[in-house]
């Protein structure tokens, strides 16, 4: 299962669409991705990834808890692994 952190008025899916997440989020001024970055540990190389996984998403439900009406949690459950989900920015 792969979660990603968004906002509850940006209209695109991080999961399915990061680049036009991303190009609404910047304009928006949100920064989420940011904003993720200062709340999680950097992932390890030397972690397993189930482990790096879990520290992402408990940022982004500490993030949620803090902000809720600003931010959700989006889960795709089709997507086994976090190495499916196509993150490059342009």
């Amino acid at each position: 299962m792969a979660v990603a952190l968004t906002t509850i008025d940006n209209p695109y899916n991080p999961l399915e669409d990061f680049n036009g997440w991303y190009n609404w989020d910047m304009r928006h001024g949100y920064s989420t991705c940011s904003l993720l970055a200062r709340i999680a540990p950097a992932p390890s190389d030397t972690l397993p990834d189930a482990y790096n996984n879990a520290l992402k998403e408990q940022a982004i439900d500490r993030i949620v808890k803090l902000f809720p009406k600003t931010y959700k949690k989006i889960k795709d459950d089709t997507v086994d692994d976090y190495s499916e989900v196509d993150v490059n920015v342009e």
